[in-house]
């Protein structure tokens, strides 16, 4: 792949406001209200959408410059998906086919924390493709 194939997307912070808020806010609470009712139902379907979400998050965070700012949004994702999770789940009134742990209202914590680190992971990647694009274009003028 030369540099010039090489794409990120488009910075968060530079997307129109409306699109910021439903893709950092509305789309993780969505997504975690479908796991949260997907809870009830199977397991397998729980952790085949939360692995989806975690792969969310990653793709989330190279919207960003670096780790930090994909960090930012990520814990406020996973926190939204963890809170869309539990109330749905609430709602729908089923029995969860994986364990929540005995003090359920943790795991909106935990998704918070793990989505940092995913949304970091995400920050970092971009960066390294931005600066590893930036260094490729200069050379690939020469016919490369």
């Amino acid at each position: 792949m030369t540099g010039s194939a090489m794409r990120t997307p488009p910075l968060f912070r530079d997307r129109p406001r409306a699109f910021q808020i439903v893709l950092g806010g509305v789309v993780p609470l969505a997504f975690g209200a479908i796991v949260g009712i997907v809870l009830g139902v199977s397991t397998g379907a729980y952790w085949g959408l939360a692995a989806l979400a975690a792969i969310g998050g990653v793709l989330a965070g190279l919207e960003h410059r670096d780790g930090w700012g994909g960090a930012d949004r990520g814990l406020v994702g996973g926190a939204l998906f963890g809170t869309g999770l539990l109330v749905a789940h609430a709602i729908a009134g089923t029995h969860a086919k994986v364990s929540l742990g005995s003090f359920p209202p943790l795991l909106v914590v935990i998704d918070a924390l793990i989505g940092m680190l995913l949304g970091a992971l995400g920050g970092r990647v971009a960066r390294a493709l931005r600066r590893r694009a930036s260094v490729s274009l200069p050379s690939s003028s020469d016919g490369g």
